[in-house]
């Protein structure tokens, strides 16, 4: 692509003029090293309320998935002490299990962390890769900005900063570690520049291949919307610059080909695994509109940004962890003055387009304005069923946007010098006016709640034998359980519990729609009632017999009671008339149930 070439031929030219006058490597390398030093202090600073007690705290802006994700460290943990498989949990959602490749398993960063998780806690290990995520994609697109496409570190060091630290990288650190662990994918995107080089084929095949495998096991999900990007900006710039684009179109096709069979050849089993064996689903579940990125977000301030309110955000926002946009006022137009002083280059002209397009399918199957749906329908709608495009959080699909606007910058930036001196100041001083505001704040967290001696003294051992679990009420669940899965996964699964906040089949095999939760039976919904609504009913035998068998099947050898828990007298009125009076043991109530129970 021209543009790329033409910035490969001046950084050719710039690192010979280095190598004559020697000086100056010593000074970029420097400059290299402050980079790297002050993007981990900036993600430090986001991170440091989690940092100060990472395995007692927890993220508060989705708490839920913290817990999933240290879930994912534990199964990973268990992986390389016990020798558990890679690709299952059995000690999750028993007696059923999990399958871990249809879940954010983030193999490739979780099983390399494990010592971590072992030694110091799971909490410890999300605290490092997010921290390491945000810090790590600053730095690596600065790397790749700086190496290879523009002529600046300075320009490198607005484009890092931005892919970063952008709204929608510190609003997924709120629980999303594997939507700020973007560190490989500029590299996946300057290998796929590359194959337009001859002699690359074979060479630059096999890297990008083995690049796509080790960004499968970190996020599927981004790994897509990289790829679509990519084919969009492919399309765009055959479609404006044939006579280029049919000079490399073989040797470029042919390196993908290669790429593809080498991935292809090593996720062949996970894959099958993810979409075909126990435990994999279809679709999410939640509607495509439900999920969307409103219009009215791409001038506003994320709540994590300095200049960012959360109650005004909330309205425009469907989490905490999906302001995917949020660029502010003045950062919205500097895009488009970025997007417009480089728009006679075909391969960035054909880079916005490309970005525009997934911000359009990030709109949903119909238009939503300050949290109102319109009723004006968008072209998504003609996709939104197709399988893996059913896959996604639809709102994500701006986080491609969001990262094309830093390369963009960067690129304006660079070129900002042969703007006359009025222009150039005008330039900068938008610069700042658009940066400043998007300063992160340290992401907020909550305390959790405390593990009771019983857990962390080991004595659940004396009641759990081998092929027994230990059920914690409320059970383990998205939302309503989130305590009994935090105290089984900072134990690294040392003990297996029914349900849990995972996905998987809605109820199989008559729905395999994507589910947060496992099928709910008499007792999961029973208890779940009780703790929403404090009501306590009357048992009858057959209520009781049902929950018996309900234990039974999750094959329960001590049920205990989360102290302080959401309506927790109602609980306990219930688990006494159903199990009996309790026992009393390492600072919570527990009921054992016997063997043939």
């Amino acid at each position: 692509m021209r543009a790329a070439d033409e910035m490969t031929g001046e950084r050719a030219a710039e690192v010979a003029e280095q190598g004559r006058s020697g000086p100056r490597r010593p000074r970029w390398q420097r400059f290299d090293t402050w980079m790297a030093l002050g993007f981990t202090a900036l993600a430090v600073l986001v991170t440091i309320q989690l940092w100060i007690d990472p395995n007692g705290r927890v993220l508060a802006g989705n708490d839920d998935d913290h817990g999933i994700f240290l879930f994912m460290l534990a199964h990973a943990e268990r992986v390389v002490f016990d020798g558990a498989a890679p690709f299952f949990s059995d000690r999750f959602n028993v007696p059923v299990g999990v399958n871990m490749m249809a879940n954010t398993s983030i193999l490739a960063l979780a099983i390399p962390l494990a010592p971590i998780t072992h030694f110091f806690g799971g909490g410890v290990t999300v605290a490092l890769l997010v921290t390491a995520g945000l810090g790590g994609t600053a730095f690596a697109w600065y790397w790749v900005l700086s190496r290879h496409l523009v002529n600046t570190r300075a320009a490198a060091a607005i484009g890092g900063a931005w892919c970063g630290f952008a709204p929608a990288m510190v609003s997924h650190a709120n629980g999303h570690v594997n939507f700020v662990s973007n560190y490989v994918l500029p590299f996946i995107v300057w290998q796929v520049l590359r194959l337009r080089e001859p002699g690359r084929v074979w060479r630059g095949g096999i890297i990008l291949g083995l690049l796509i495998v080790l960004q499968i096991f970190i996020n599927e999900e981004a790994l897509l919307f990289t790829a679509m990007t990519l084919g969009l900006m492919a399309a765009g710039y055959a479609a404006m610059a044939w006579s280029e684009a049919k000079l490399v179109w073989k040797h470029f096709c042919a390196g993908i080909g290669v790429a593809a069979l080498t991935s292809g050849v090593l996720v062949a089993y996970p894959l099958w695994y993810q979409f075909f064996a126990p435990g994999n689903y279809h679709g999410q579940p939640f509607a495509p509109t439900d999920y969307v990125t409103d219009v009215a977000s791409l001038g506003w301030f994320a709540r994590q940004s300095l200049a960012g309110n959360a109650e005004l955000t909330r309205v425009l926002s469907v989490s905490a962890t999906e302001d995917n946009t949020f660029w502010g006022p003045v950062g919205l137009v500097m895009i488009v003055v970025a997007t417009v002083m480089l728009w006679r280059s075909v391969a960035l002209r054909a880079t916005a387009i490309a970005a525009l397009v997934v911000l359009l399918m990030s709109f949903g199957p119909e238009l939503r304005i300050f949290g109102r749906d319109t009723g004006i329908p968008l072209p998504f709608g003609l996709i939104s069923h197709i399988p893996v495009i059913d896959l996604v959080s639809v709102t994500r699909f701006a986080m491609v946007p969001a990262a094309v606007a830093g390369i963009l910058l960067a690129f304006a930036a660079d070129r900002a010098g042969s703007l006359s001196p009025k222009r150039r100041r005008l330039f900068w001083i938008g610069m700042v006016l658009a940066l400043v505001p998007l300063i992160p704040k340290p992401l907020p967290v909550v305390q959790g709640d405390p593990m009771p001696e019983f857990i962390t003294a080991g004595t659940w051992r004396q009641y759990v034998p081998e092929g027994k679990t230990l059920v914690t009420v409320p059970l383990p669940d998205v939302t309503s359980g989130r305590t009994g899965q935090r105290w089984a996964t900072l134990n690294n699964l040392d003990y297996p519990t029914p349900r849990g906040y995972f996905m998987g089949p809605a109820n199989p095999p008559w729905d395999d729609t994507g589910s947060w939760r496992a099928p709910h039976r008499y007792t999961s919904q029973l208890l779940w009632s009780v703790r929403e609504y404090g009501y306590v009913p009357q048992l009858s035998e057959a209520d009781k017999a049902a929950i018996a068998q309900d234990l039974a099947y999750w094959r329960a050898g001590v049920v205990v009671l989360v102290p302080e828990s959401r309506n927790e007298a109602a609980l306990r009125s219930v688990l006494v008339e159903a199990l009996g009076e309790p026992q009393t043991v390492g600072g919570v109530e527990i009921w054992p149930i016997p063997s043939n129970g």
